[in-house]
């Protein structure tokens, strides 16, 4: 149910579980053309140097959006970010991506990198809010078209 800032009610965010990935799988291929496989969702899982969080709404029965990053020392390499696409424009973007950057400043992490399509405009706007700021070209990135990938990079003291 909306609140009336069109935000979700009771947005939390927890760890992912085993549990949220039908969910999570349902969002990554309404979101990529090129969606992660559960079998990837649950590798990740695993990683113990990985991390992840959902965003839900509902006493937590429905997932918004999740993240997925990687900690090694004090980089942060943020593999994945989806909002549900009924969710969207909302703001959600930006709450999970605050949130990700906080706990993984928890844990260490000062430089965050990630790689968008220079073509979706609508997430570097949201990135470069943020904070993160380009950092170089990651040549034929992507499989499906062979685009390259924009990196950017925000560095928090």
């Amino acid at each position: 149910m909306p609140c009336a800032s069109s935000l979700p009610c009771h947005v939390t965010f927890s760890r992912i579980e085993i549990h949220h990935l039908p969910q999570v799988v349902d969002i990554e291929q309404r979101s990529f053309t090129c969606p992660w496989s559960l079998r990837q969702f649950t590798l990740e899982l695993a990683r113990p140097y990985g991390d992840s969080i959902i965003m839900a709404g509902e006493a937590e029965r429905q997932v918004l959006g999740y993240a997925f990053w990687w900690v090694v020392t004090d980089e942060v390499e943020i593999l994945n970010v989806a909002v549900h696409p009924d969710f969207r424009r909302r703001g959600l973007g930006r709450l999970l991506l605050t949130e990700l950057i906080a706990r993984a400043g928890l844990n260490g992490g000062r430089a965050f990198f990630l790689e968008v399509r220079p073509s979706n405009l609508a997430a570097q706007a949201l990135y470069d809010s943020l904070g993160f700021k380009p950092a170089g070209v990651r040549p034929r990135y992507y499989d499906d078209t062979g685009e390259d990938a924009l990196l950017m990079r925000l560095t928090i003291e």
